[in-house]
């Protein structure tokens, strides 16, 4: 009796920890979401104008474009991985299809 009620405490445990996971996987998807939208509004700010009379306006520049390229770029690197998480959810939801798992077409047609 002692072991069952032991037995069942585990099992809902590793379902609770499994349920804070894919709650936190789903907070840090929309922080994600927030931190592209910010990126993109960096992208879309303009860039400075140059001054002739300021030596360093080529740097500033250069330096502008250079965050704009690292804000578009890290962007589509949290898109990626944003739809590569939401893929790995959805498929541990339903459970992995022929199609998921990585077996070429003779060995999916062998079994």
């Amino acid at each position: 009796m002692i072991i069952q009620k032991e037995k069942n405490d585990q099992e809902s445990n590793i379902i609770r920890i499994a349920m804070d996971s894919k709650t936190l996987k789903k907070n840090i998807i929309q922080a994600g979401m927030r931190a592209v939208e910010q990126l993109i509004k960096v992208a879309k700010e303009d860039i400075i104008k140059p001054d002739p009379e300021d030596e360093l306006a080529a740097d500033r520049l250069k330096n502008a474009a250079a965050t704009k390229k690292l804000a578009i770029f890290d962007a589509f690197d949290i898109l990626t991985r944003i739809e590569n998480e939401k893929n790995l959810m959805e498929i541990e939801e339903r459970g992995p299809t022929k199609l998921d798992i990585k077996q070429g077409f003779a060995e999916r047609r062998s079994s």
